[in-house]
């Protein structure tokens, strides 16, 4: 382990088949009004809707509806969140869907008494908040960002072509999360996936980073390694609670601050896919999945030892007779093969990625000096040719 860090996540889970019966009780911690936020109607379909406003109901809440939370919030819909919270002076937002709404939320409750413009302090100049931030809770319906325990949140600006996600502290996280796998029983399978997807980029981007000996690493390559498992049975059927559960519990710790402890991180297949995603209004996790291939094997010339070792500590490559090169470029195919076999999109263009766009998109890239190498414009655009 190197440098020295702290470590604090202040959300509390609650996890399993009941959890949801726990809601109430948390809901008696904050005042009368709760801003409830959620997608397009999902979940007043599977009934998770009704259990959610029972709780409400039960503990006396004023609720304020905030629904059309859509899959890549824009910043209008921010702006209209932030607008809600404040007139009505919410004490509480409550993120009931997947990773987008809850990003949503945070953004929200640190924009709602902002003085300036949010989408210029928090995500373009990257500031934290020094205002009034309304405490949020969630309830999760679908894995694969881990927004339900850390500080992130991802706001599309359509208009100048930029997605951008701002990392708050730890006063934006949610202040509790229940984690019910049943909940994600009824997520499409598209949705599904790229979920799975997303799980094992954001464990990737903080593994391919370092040449020293982390703790973390070895956490991580076991998330990799439970990830691969469940979800290969997932796919086959997407009811096995045994699988839905470790699956959903490997996304909360994939991205809760703990795998980045000690050691920084990579990012730059998420930059490059939030670009595609701006300019496409793509899904998030497919849209990763058709950079990282082309990304990873043009990057690993730069981290050829740690490639290898995700060959071997990962997906069981035997070393014996190979060179570095032969084992990261086995390890690559084999996480190629497991993306086709659990059925990611594996090409930019079937998500609206052309030749005519690849400029503007790689413009709208932000370019982090992090990871084994620091790409130039020029490079992301030659992965974005790859990707087609």
């Amino acid at each position: 382990m190197e440098g020295n860090f702290s470590y604090y996540n202040p959300t509390k889970l609650y996890f399993g088949e009941d959890a949801l019966k726990y809601l109430s009780d948390e809901l008696k911690q904050y005042g009368p009004v709760v801003q409830l936020c959620y997608g397009g109607g999902s979940i007043k379909r599977n009934g998770i809707y009704d259990a959610v406003v029972n709780a409400l109901k039960e503990v006396d809440k004023t609720i304020v509806e905030d629904a059309g939370v859509m899959p890549n919030p824009t910043v209008e819909k921010l702006y209209e969140g932030a607008r809600i919270a404040r007139e009505n002076n919410v004490d509480l937002i409550l993120a009931v869907g997947g990773g987008s709404t809850i990003d949503y939320a945070k953004g929200v409750s640190c924009s709602a008494w902002c003085e300036s413009d949010p989408w210029q302090k928090y995500y373009v100049e990257q500031q934290e908040a020094d205002c009034r931030v309304i405490p949020i809770g969630a309830v999760l319906t679908m894995v694969g960002t881990g927004s339900e325990m850390n500080g992130g949140s991802v706001i599309t600006n359509r208009k100048v072509g930029m997605k951008i996600g701002k990392v708050f502290g730890s006063y934006a996280f949610p202040k509790f999360t229940v984690l019910n796998p049943k909940f994600t029983f009824t997520v499409p399978q598209y949705q599904m996936v790229a979920g799975f997807f997303d799980i094992m980029s954001h464990i990737m981007e903080q593994y391919f980073q370092g040449e020293g000996d982390y703790t973390t690493d070895y956490i991580a390559e076991g998330l990799m390694r439970s990830l691969v498992h469940s979800s290969r049975i997932a796919v086959k059927n997407p009811q096995d609670y045994e699988a839905r559960s470790n699956i959903m519990w490997t996304a909360t710790w994939a991205l809760n601050t703990l795998l980045k402890s000690g050691k920084g991180g990579d990012w730059m297949v998420h930059m490059i896919g939030q670009a595609i995603g701006a300019h496409t209004d793509a899904t998030h996790g497919m849209t990763l999945a058709a950079v990282s291939i082309p990304y990873y094997k043009y990057v690993s010339q730069f981290g050829l030892k740690k490639f290898a070792r995700f060959a071997t500590a990962v997906w069981g490559i035997v070393a014996d007779g190979k060179t570095d090169r032969e084992l990261a470029d086995a390890g690559i195919a084999a996480l190629e093969s497991w993306m086709k076999e659990i059925g990611v999109v594996m090409h930019s263009a079937e998500l609206g990625v052309t030749n005519q766009n690849i400029s503007a998109i790689a413009d709208s890239t932000i370019i982090f000096d992090a990871g084994y190498h620091k790409l130039t414009r020029e490079e992301v655009i030659e992965i974005l040719k790859e990707s087609l």
